[in-house]
Parts: C-alpha cells; structure tokens; sequence
C-alpha cells in the first residue's frame, strides 16, 4: 500500500518534497493558502488543496489526523508554523516533520512537540562548506550538535593501508562503519582491510575528531 503524506506549505522546500514523495509513489496531499502555488502543484501530487492551516477546521474538514506523516514546510511565518505543529499535534496526527528557521524556533517545536525538526538552510550549508575546503568530502550528515556521519574519499596517502595500519580509532576517534568501492559496499570493514585509493569511507564520530582526519586525509 502506497503511504499517504501531506505537505503543509509549498515554497522551495515544501515543493521539492511533494515532488520527491510522487517520484517515489507515494500519495501526497498538498496544502498552502497561496492559490497560484496550490495550481502549480494541482497535476503533481494527489490533493492540492488551498486553505490555512492554522484554521483548525481547516485540517479537520482535510482528514489530516489519518495522514500517516504531515510535513509542516511552511517559510517564513514562524508563528504560522508553530500554530499548525500545534494543531496537528492535538488532532492527534502521530508523525509530524518541521522546518525550523532558527534555534529558537527549534526549541518551541521541541517543546510542543513535533517528532522530526529540520534545518535544510542550514544542513545545506554545512554540506556545501566541507565540500567547498575538502574535495575529498562527498556528503555530511548531522546526527546531532557534535557528531556526524561524513563520506569521504580515500587520497593516494591512504592507499595500500589498513585501519590497523593507520589505528585509526585509537588516533582520531572515528569509526569506519563502511567502505564503497567502485559498486561494492564493505560493512563493517575488519580491521586487516586495505583501504584503496578513490575508496568512500562512511565514517562516525566527533566532529572535532572528523575534522582532524579529513586534514590527514587531504594531505
């Protein structure tokens, strides 16, 4: 069975999601009090509806509490967002997912509580940043404040090596949790593997720690 989803406010965000979700099969409802976007979207997911969501009778006429996950994206209304989350949360809707603008507006929806809380601006960001200082990192995902879980790619220093060689989490703290190669995937690589150059290592840790081994690795 398709899983139905319902994206509440469709700027570049929201929109992109709605057509993520389609691309993937799944039913997407989408709600946004601007027309001219709701007519954007009509022939794209599901349901296009206009109307706000901060109007609890709004959500209530939608079904929305049968809505597996509702995506709140909604932009630059900080207010409008914490309003629906609330809403949404007293309809008894049991996955909700909020864009946050900043840290204060992540507390506030940590308190009222929303289940998933991103920062795609600043995520991207991030990203974009390690990308820009270290050709070698090709993705960086944040698991929390600290710590991250970082691919990075494998320099001719590290050719021929292996993790014993390079002892690597008594040295920088990090673990290797998988190495790509080519169109394999080495889970849980042993320790007396040879890393290779060109090699992807997924590696976890510290971002304190991560960084001190990208440096070893762009050297």
């Amino acid at each position: 069975m398709k899983k139905e989803f319902a994206v509440i406010g469709l700027g570049r965000f929201g929109g992109s999601i709605c057509r993520e979700l389609v691309e993937l099969g799944m039913e997407v409802m989408a709600i946004d009090k601007n027309e001219e976007r709701i007519n954007e979207y009509a022939n794209i997911v599901s349901h296009a509806v206009m109307g706000n969501s901060v109007d609890e009778n709004v959500l209530k006429s939608l079904g929305i509490r049968n809505f597996e996950h509702v995506i709140v994206a909604i932009g630059e209304d900080i207010q409008a967002s914490i309003l629906t989350t609330l809403i949404l949360k007293e309809l008894g809707v049991s996955n909700i997912t909020v864009k946050a603008q900043n840290d204060y507006h992540e507390k506030v929806l940590k308190k009222i509580g929303a289940d998933s809380i991103v920062h795609p601006e600043r995520d991207m960001g991030i990203r974009i940043a390690h990308n820009i200082v270290s050709n070698n990192v090709l993705d960086y995902l944040e698991l929390s404040d600290e710590h991250s879980i970082v691919e990075i790619k494998a320099s001719n220093k590290l050719d021929g090596f292996t993790m014993l060689d390079l002892d690597i989490r008594a040295r920088y703290g990090i673990t290797i949790v998988a190495i790509k190669r080519d169109n394999e995937i080495i889970v849980s690589p042993q320790a007396s593997e040879p890393i290779k150059e060109k090699d992807v290592l997924i590696v976890i840790g510290a971002d304190s720690d991560i960084n001190r081994f990208e440096k070893k690795v762009m050297m």
